[in-house]
């Protein structure tokens, strides 16, 4: 299958306009079956380390399992606010959109007893293969209007403990799902001055003969 490189530009205008997405963006409406498949397809459309496919994923409608989920973001904000009291705008900044979001997608990673062809040496690959699926989904929704927000500031073990899940599971991605009443044009943290935006040239370094 060849590509054109009206297709190639296209795929790059979706990957700069893909936006982490925060409660006060997300709309009650549910996201159709057909899309959430599409958005599943491409997650474990993402290459893996042995191809070995170590990624699971929970959808998650429950409230009872979401507010659980939310107190456990709460908790550990608090605890991350201390970290950035230097910084009054982290005080600010809306950071999740659990409750908000129509469903949530935990991610997680599943390690294989035996071995796996590529992690004999560097043992975080079926990790990073989970990864790569997040970035397939989070991409996937864009490409569908559908906005996906990554919650990192919570307590691991107590997301799985609430999940239930089997023991050795690892959580790699807590993500909030649904439609947008808009998308930013700009990186809300780049917007609002958290950091600067790193150029290519300060990123690629070339080692040349």
């Amino acid at each position: 299958m060849n590509f054109t490189d009206k297709d190639a530009q296209k795929l790059l205008k979706i990957i700069k306009a893909r936006r982490d997405v925060r409660g006060n963006r997300f709309l009650p409406q549910k996201i159709e079956k057909e899309k959430l498949q599409m958005i599943l397809e491409a997650g474990i459309s993402a290459p893996s380390v042995g191809y070995s496919q170590p990624w699971k994923f929970i959808i998650i409608e429950d409230e009872n399992i979401k507010n659980a989920i939310a107190q456990n973001f709460h908790s550990q904000n608090e605890i991350a606010k201390e970290i950035f009291q230097e910084k009054p705008l982290y005080n600010s900044l809306k950071l999740e959109g659990i409750k908000e979001a129509p469903l949530n997608i935990a991610v997680l990673y599943e390690a294989k007893e035996e071995a796996v062809l590529g992690m004999t040496s560097m043992k975080k690959m079926g990790e990073y293969s989970v990864v790569c699926a997040v970035q397939n989904m989070w991409l996937m929704a864009r490409a569908l209007n559908i906005g996906i927000g990554w919650v990192s500031i919570l307590d691991e073990k107590r997301v799985l403990q609430t999940l239930e899940v089997a023991p050795k599971t690892e959580l790699i991605a807590y993500l909030c799902v649904g439609y947008v009443d808009e998308f930013y044009k700009e990186s809300e943290l780049k917007t609002l001055g958290w950091e600067e935006q790193k150029m290519l040239h300060e990123s690629v370094h070339y080692k040349t003969i």
